[in-house]
């Protein structure tokens, strides 16, 4: 969901892949694929550990319905328990993975139902972007000048063979991916997202 439910796409060579990204098979992809349990991860990874009561709260959904899909993604393990924290009465959760990476070979799968499951977490993925960037664009005047000046919304357009944007894709990626880690002191968690597709011209 990646980082988010992050990373959907041709998963990266190992080399380039996110530090602690899952790659999802048939079974984990129809395990996470579901609108709420998609923004829990995301929340989880984004936000730190959290209770289903809290995590209620952050996305206005029930108690309920966030414990019942806490208990899928963990059953997918793609969430776990939290034994810093999970001390009282209530139970938390943290992600079990820092981000997800998803094969363009569950969108051909002969199993309607994986199909199925692969073009709703590819929309929801999509969704997510588009609500981080309106939020950053309703946003971006509360923060400083020079965060303001150094963020980025860009398209460009290239004339590509298959061959050439797979090649530019892995070098966005290893460039991303060098600078994973780092924690310097005025640094703030900084979301980036990466779509390359083809497009035919209209007429």
């Amino acid at each position: 969901m990646p980082q988010e439910p992050e990373h959907p796409g041709t998963p990266a060579p190992a080399e380039h892949r996110e530090p602690g990204s899952r790659v999802l098979d048939a079974r984990s992809l129809r395990g996470l694929a579901h609108p709420l349990r998609i923004q829990l991860l995301k929340s989880l990874r984004h936000d730190g550990p959290a209770t289903a009561s809290q995590l209620a709260q952050r996305l206005g959904e029930s108690s309920g319905a966030t414990s019942y899909h806490l208990r899928q993604l963990a059953a997918h393990g793609f969430v776990e328990d939290d034994p810093e924290r999970g001390k009282g009465r209530e139970r938390w959760w943290k992600a079990a993975q820092e981000g997800t990476t998803f094969s363009r070979e569950l969108h051909n799968s002969p199993d309607p139902a994986v199909r199925g499951a692969a073009d709703l977490f590819m929309h929801e993925i999509a969704n997510i972007h588009t609500q981080e960037v309106s939020t950053w664009l309703g946003t971006a005047r509360e923060w400083p000048e020079e965060w303001a000046g150094s963020s980025d919304l860009s398209d460009f357009t290239l004339q590509l063979t298959p061959e050439q944007l797979k090649e530019l894709n892995e070098k966005m990626h290893a460039l991303i991916t060098s600078y994973h880690g780092l924690s310097d002191e005025g640094s703030a968690q900084v979301r980036l997202h990466t779509h390359s597709f083809p497009r035919r011209p209209t007429d």
